[in-house]
């Protein structure tokens, strides 16, 4: 990791580096997340430094209470930051749109890492929309230099309207690396005050309407802001114009040729008369955005309202795709329209096949037992196989299969309640430890409550493993001088009155699969947990002992058993015989659990 804690020179940064260190030149105090890719290591980063920093750092049990902590915090006068991956703020959504008219007192910024192409996501969508529905001001930047800067810039937004102030990024940002010019770091002010005030912090009706009133002003003021902002600046000479932000603009501004640019970091409000004194000067204009037409729809409606007679070529004309993310291969379109530098062909010869590598489950993953003995006993039963967001979703996969139905966060065992309600199947739902603590709660209560006779089974690796291994409820917490001790899951699942509650070890898959037989039998909620540690997590903290499988080949008849039931990664058929690869096995033993001729012994 780069040093961080400097002052002056120059670094070559990943963009969530170069967001830390805007945040340590700013003087953020108070940050807050629940992990999310592609902005995982923002909190991975300020794990290791915030105390360093000397500023207040933690992972909440989700985005809302992320956002509502951070909130607070902003409310008494201190800096604070929150972040998130897009879909995460579909969850902070809530406490953000009515925090909009509240207002805050120190400056906070709400960063949303959008995914477009859904590299690690449910969706692609657009969260520049979620500024225009709440009035927040919006910025966006086009590189890991730009980001570090812009921190500062929008801090000084936010204290100026005493408003959030939208960080939108993207993968490309998030996950690009640039050369990064370090200022000088601020004084950090961690204690703030929270001077009572009614009318403003406590939105009844009465209060809310006045305040609904107030935010309109301050988006009137945001306006003129965005018109004189340095963030939003025109590039070049040309009577052919584009109007682009965010990581398009890189692509723009390096394969586009004789064209003038007009780049947009403060991209809600839009600088309505900026944009339409570009226009007025152009021959036609291009924009260039990824995703949903969200620029360009403005300046149309500039365009109309200005009666300026100049034509618009983007997603609305046909000229570039609404879908996935851009490359510069995405330029090659406007050809016809625009001086598109020519570069190489990507090499691809046609006698070259890569094999795909498709995301699998970890050798010796946990998870793998687990979903072995419920296919074991469910066997031929009808049944509808709930999954939700983590590594386990790749249970969807051969030979496993069980995932029929994937939304959301906790949106598995919400699903399973409606299926137990609304067909005759029997609905069973995954979810990791961290998904639990995050959205899981209430739809188990939700399943208790309604009587639904849905199973829940809890993978619990003891980490949250898909962003990262951060530390979630379970696990507790032990860095930034605070140590918590984990939260115990059988006994809340036993606190919501769940009556059948099993704790099992997922390597042992026979066991495992008698317990779950009993879970499908059970008239009511039933949870099963599924307790065993990420090997990965347990590597990284040198816990991990050190094991191998060896197949005994006069005892091996080559069934296959330990192949279709376990699928590990470290195991293979080849050569006439069954073989596992001692630099992926970790000895769990899983395979050795299965073999109906014990042709499998675990060595430590």
């Amino acid at each position: 990791m780069p040093n961080l804690l400097t002052d002056g020179g120059r670094q070559l940064l990943l963009g969530n580096e170069a967001i830390v260190r805007g945040l340590i030149e700013a003087g953020t105090g108070f940050a807050s997340t629940y992990p999310g890719t592609p902005s995982s290591e923002i909190g991975n980063i300020l794990e290791k430094l915030s105390s360093d920093i000397g500023m207040y750092f933690e992972f909440s049990s989700n985005e809302k209470v992320a956002l509502e902590v951070s909130a607070a915090a902003a409310s008494s006068g201190v800096r604070s930051f929150v972040f998130m991956k897009h879909v995460g703020l579909n969850v902070a959504a809530d406490p953000m749109m009515t925090l909009a008219y509240s207002g805050v007192r120190g400056g906070m910024l709400i960063l949303t890492a959008d995914d477009p192409s859904a590299h690690s996501s449910q969706n692609e969508q657009d969260n520049r929309y979620y500024s225009q529905l709440s009035l927040l001001p919006m910025v966006e930047p086009s590189d890991p230099s730009d980001a570090k800067d812009m921190v500062k810039e929008a801090y000084a937004i936010s204290e100026k309207l005493q408003l959030p102030v939208i960080f939108r990024t993207t993968t490309r940002m998030n996950h690009a690396r640039g050369i990064v010019s370090f200022g000088s770091k601020a004084d950090i002010k961690t204690k703030g005050y929270f001077d009572k005030d009614v009318s403003r912090f406590v939105n009844i009706p009465a209060f809310a309407k006045q305040n609904r009133k107030i935010l309109l002003g301050k988006n009137s003021a945001a306006l003129e802001l965005s018109e004189s902002s340095s963030l939003n600046r025109i590039e070049g000479d040309g009577d052919i114009g584009i109007i682009t932000s965010g990581v398009s603009y890189t692509y723009a501004k390096e394969f586009i040729r004789n064209a003038s640019v007009l780049k947009l970091g403060f991209t809600n409000p839009v600088p309505e008369k900026k944009i339409a004194g570009f226009v007025r000067t152009k021959k036609y204009v291009i924009v260039i955005e990824e995703l949903d037409p969200y620029l360009e729809d403005q300046v149309l409606r500039i365009c109309a309202q200005n009666r300026i007679d100049v034509p618009v070529y983007g997603k609305r004309s046909g000229h570039l795709p609404r879908a996935w993310e851009y490359s510069p291969d995405t330029l090659r379109s406007l050809g016809g329209i625009a001086d598109v530098q020519s570069f190489p062909e990507p090499m691809r010869p046609a006698e070259i096949k890569l094999p795909s590598r498709p995301p699998t489950l970890c050798a010796g993953c946990p998870h793998r037992g687990m979903y072995a003995a419920v296919k074991k006993a469910v066997g031929k039963r009808d049944v509808v196989y709930c999954s939700d967001i983590g590594c386990y979703t790749l249970g969807v996969q051969p030979p496993f299969n069980t995932a029929d139905f994937i939304i959301c966060m906790g949106g598995g065992a919400g699903a399973a309640g409606g299926f137990d309600a609304s067909t005759d199947q029997k609905a069973i739902a995954f979810m990791g430890d961290s998904t639990f603590f995050h959205a899981g709660i209430p739809p188990l209560v939700n399943a208790v409550f309604n009587n639904h006779k849905i199973i829940l089974v809890i993978l619990d690796n003891r980490t949250t493993a898909m962003t990262g291994h951060q530390p979630n409820p379970g696990t507790g917490r032990e860095f930034g001088g605070i140590h918590t001790a984990p939260v115990d899951i059988e006994k809340l699942v036993k606190g919501t009155g769940v009556e059948f509650v099993r704790t099992v070890d997922p390597y042992k898959i026979r066991e495992c699969a008698g317990v779950f037989s009993e879970a499908l039998d059970y008239d009511g909620v039933a949870v099963v947990i599924s307790k065993c540690p990420c090997p990965l997590e347990l590597k990284k903290r040198k816990l991990l002992v050190p094991g191998y499988c060896e197949i005994d080949g006069s005892r091996c008849n080559l069934c296959g058993t330990c192949l279709k039931t376990v699928a590990c990664p470290a195991l293979s058929k080849k050569d006439g015989k069954i073989a596992a690869d001692p630099s992926q096995c970790i000895g769990c033993g899983m395979c050795a659990s299965v073999c109906p001729r014990n042709a499998i012994e675990v060595k430590k």
